[in-house]
């Protein structure tokens, strides 16, 4: 259970008001309020623009998605208001901005769609509507997390479990028939008669809680040196198991699954949690070296891996190839066409570039929004990562500072990997942005995230029973607070 509220804070949570109590921190809630209600706005004005220059009249289509829109992020306002009332007020309306630029987005995509298809005289089916039930969907979830996970440290209880249970959604894409799992070569997928889902992307979070406990009750065999070598502490080599199994679960999802993208994305937040733990280099070094060594080795032994290598390296190239570079090309078109400031909303033709509304939606916005606008969307997810870490800083248990470090690094790391590979600054791997790209996989393990991150804010910023001022930001760094233990909900 979460520790009790003081005198007055119920009610000042439950009737919107500004503090909870004599002395006790704001709860914030109504400034989330007046954000959600701005993003709101600047929503509905693409949705005006994207139609006026699409369309050339408003339909009503806007009044659709407008109204769910609102209704969908005023009911998690709400119930953040309710179970979750210290959380940090910019986590929501950061994530409800992410979600609605990719609805314009996609809806924008699916105006393009329909007129093409049209004039070919075939069947287009529209993404924006399903975006909105996938969005309601990932809500419910997201209310359930806060209504019945209380406090973070419960999951703890359970974390073998879930390690588990997401290594078993990691590798069951692999070991399904190709009928079952593959879309465009990667088996990723679960293929069911109504509806298909990523189980990668809820693998990740259960592994990220599973790790975290597992840092937490094994801390002292991660801190144990072994040999010098070149100024590092090496770890000593019988302690090297967890980061072995790491490597050896990425480098499985790479070979099994056709998997760039889950593979790096794992094993990058493995070494990052494992440095947050330690604040030891040579984690990371000794983590990176066998990693690339296992990348080299799967490009000698597997034809995906080289054919998306010579796609970074000259797209160009391999351009009218079946699984070739034109992808990548047609982004880079794109980009380039939206120049600093873009073509406007509703003015360019991102449609041309191949799941431009999914792997590819960022293409889409920086054609049309500019490199202003993509370097605006990626300050938004840097504010949520940067306040789910601020929340991460300021709990007082060791598991939640790894929880949700973890949590808040997954979001950045898979938005550069994806952008990346858009700019073809890495090799493209087939990840999904958060909240922007279409799809439903995506969305639900996100909004499952997000929920994390405010259980944890609140608890950082929830006062003391028998205190009434704002807990102070621990000043020791996480590797030095051997004394800070993981505490058993009462």
């Amino acid at each position: 259970m979460s520790a009790p509220v003081p005198a007055g804070a119920g009610a000042a949570a439950g009737t919107g008001g500004s503090t909870a109590g004599p002395g006790a921190p704001p709860t914030r809630r109504g400034t989330e309020l007046a954000l959600l209600a701005f993003v709101a706005g600047m929503v509905t004005v693409a949705l005006v623009l994207v139609e006026a220059n699409q369309e050339q009249e408003l339909t009503m289509q806007i009044v659709y998605y407008g109204v769910a829109y609102l209704g969908l992020f005023a009911a998690a306002h709400f119930a953040v208001r309710r179970w979750a009332p210290y959380a940090d007020p910019l986590i929501l309306p950061c994530v409800a901005l992410l979600n609605g630029v990719g609805l314009v987005m996609i809806h924008r995509l699916d105006l393009s769609g329909l007129a093409t298809a049209a004039a070919a005289g075939k069947h287009f089916s529209v993404q924006a509507p399903k975006q909105v039930l996938w969005t309601a969907i990932g809500l419910v979830l997201f209310v359930l997390i806060l209504a019945y996970v209380k406090d973070h440290r419960t999951l703890s209880r359970y974390s073998y479990t879930f390690g588990l249970i997401g290594l078993f959604l990691l590798v069951l894409p692999g070991i399904l028939p190709s009928s079952l799992s593959a879309v465009n070569g990667a088996k990723v997928w679960i293929i069911l008669p109504f509806f298909s889902i990523q189980p990668g992307e809820f693998a990740k979070i259960l592994l990220i809680i599973f790790f975290a406990s597992f840092l937490v009750a094994k801390r002292d065999l991660f801190m144990a040196a072994g040999r010098t070598f070149l100024g590092l502490e090496l770890p000593r080599p019988r302690d090297l198991g967890p980061l072995v199994a790491a490597l050896f679960a990425a480098v499985g999802v790479l070979a099994l699954e056709k998997d760039l993208g889950n593979s790096l994305l794992i094993f990058g937040i493995v070494l990052v949690m494992i440095y947050i733990a330690t604040e030891r280099a040579a984690w990371v070094i000794i983590g990176l070296v066998p990693f690339i060594g296992a990348c080299l080795l799967s490009f000698h032994l597997f034809t995906h891996v080289q054919q998306r290598v010579a796609n970074w390296l000259d797209p160009f190239a391999t351009y009218n190839q079946i699984g070739g570079g034109g992808q990548m090309a047609q982004s880079l078109f794109s980009l380039g066409t939206g120049g600093i400031f873009g073509t406007g909303l509703g003015a360019g033709h991102p449609n041309l570039v191949p799941e431009a509304s999914s792997d590819f939606i960022t293409a889409a916005i920086g054609e049309e929004l500019g490199l202003l606008g993509l370097f605006a969307v990626m300050m938004i997810y840097l504010v949520l990562a940067l306040r789910g870490l601020r929340g991460a800083i300021a709990v007082r248990d060791t598991f939640g500072k790894l929880l949700g470090g973890g949590l808040a690094f997954s979001m950045v790391w898979q938005i550069f990997v994806v952008i990346g590979g858009v700019t073809k600054l890495i090799p493209e791997t087939g990840l999904t942005s958060p909240f922007l790209s279409a799809g439903g996989s995506s969305l639900l393990a996100n909004y499952i995230l997000v929920a994390l991150l405010l259980r944890i804010s609140d608890s950082a910023r929830r006062p003391r029973p028998g205190t009434s001022s704002r807990p102070k930001l621990p000043q020791a760094p996480l590797a030095e607070a051997s004394t800070i233990m993981v505490e058993r909900p009462q």
